[in-house]
């Protein structure tokens, strides 16, 4: 049976931007948070990584290279090493030195946006444990006077989530996969999960028939095609990550869908 009982409340807003801002800047930065609140999207996802000196940062890779001007990897570098670095400018000239933010400053932008957040702990490889701990430790922190919680964990690592639930059992979690498992019920027990999130490509009315039924949320990435999101939403999906926030009104972005814990 699903852990449930010591879970807040929260619910899905039905357009989440991946990354923070999609393809509309440079990802995981606050710039990209501001572009997303100012599109009108109500929810952001974005990924947590830990420095070399155990400091949770916003970080999608092991490596600095693609998204910033460093180099080397992101656990070999300290919080001061990276948050010098700039995380925008590959992106576009016009956001040169915007820095890679730590997570608290992540979630102090999402409070002052009224950003809903889905935190994906992202672990460098042998950190899942210390990764999932750190972060859902910051995450109850600062949710101990929201009710209901405006942030959800999710991670690939069932370990991660582990950790997470021991660190901040009230917190709500999700698996994430690149499928819909034929064992999901048995995968979301193994970490104390209440949703899953798993890849559009490829998914089947079929597939999200039985998750529907039983009540688990579901959200899919990445979804860039109006015309996809609409079936998925018939067919029951919760909510959608995108690059493309462009393509649905402010109106439209504003729509809750109630998680049921």
């Amino acid at each position: 049976m699903i852990l449930q009982t010591t879970l807040q409340a929260i619910a899905y807003p039905r357009i989440i931007a991946h990354r923070c801002g999609g393809a509309l800047a440079p990802e995981n930065t606050l710039a990209g948070m501001r572009i997303a609140a100012r599109m009108g999207c109500r929810g952001v996802e974005f990924d947590v990584a830990l420095t070399a000196d155990g400091v949770p940062i916003l970080m999608h890779d092991d490596t600095l290279e693609r998204t910033t001007n460093g180099t080397g990897f992101v656990a070999s570098k300290t919080m001061a090493e990276i948050t010098r670095l700039d995380a925008g400018g590959k992106y576009h000239h016009a956001f040169a030195v915007e820095p890679a933010p730590t997570f608290q400053a992540a979630l102090r932008t999402c409070d002052e946006l009224g950003l809903w957040a889905n935190v994906e702990i992202k672990p460098t490889p042998g950190t899942e444990a210390e990764t999932g701990r750190v972060v859902a430790a910051l995450v109850a922190a600062h949710s101990a006077n929201n009710q209901p919680s405006t942030i959800l964990l999710s991670s690939f690592s069932a370990l991660a989530l582990q950790h997470a639930l021991h660190a901040a059992p009230r917190i709500p979690r999700a698996l994430l996969t690149e499928t819909i498992p034929a064992d999901w019920r048995e995968q979301l027990n193994a970490c104390s999960a209440s949703a899953l999130h798993t890849a559009a490509a490829g998914i089947t009315t079929e597939h999200i028939a039985p998750l529907c039924r039983s009540g688990i949320p579901l959200a899919c990435y990445t979804v860039n095609n109006r015309a996809t999101a609409t079936l998925l939403f018939a067919a029951g999906v919760h909510a959608i990550f995108t690059d493309r926030m462009d393509l649905w009104t402010p109106e439209e972005m504003q729509g809750l869908v109630p998680l049921r814990t």
